[in-house]
């Protein structure tokens, strides 16, 4: 039996999902494929950005997480493709 892993966690506070991306981007990179990050935003874009930005990225949105704060989960993917690391809605290879 695996030992579960708890996910990483990135506190986005109050800032706009431009940055909270930007700061996701960078968290995602040190991580492997199959983590999980728990990205708390109180930003009202968060619900829509996400799953947009994992879309075009190829990383998995894993949706809401329950609790006090409004907190997404997102999974590494091993196939993500690359983007732009001051505008992580961009692409590389596009």
């Amino acid at each position: 039996m695996e030992a579960q892993v708890s996910p990483a966690v990135l506190d986005g506070g109050d800032r706009r999902c431009v940055l909270l991306l930007i700061e996701l981007r960078k968290m995602i990179a040190t991580l492997p494929a199959g983590a999980v990050v728990h990205l708390i935003a109180t930003d009202p874009a968060a619900p829509l950005d996400l799953p947009a930005w994992c879309h075009l990225t190829g990383h998995i949105y894993r949706g809401p997480v329950p609790g006090e704060r409004p907190t997404y989960a997102v999974e590494v993917a091993a196939d993500a493709k690359p983007t732009q690391a001051d505008r992580p809605w961009r692409r590389t290879d596009a």
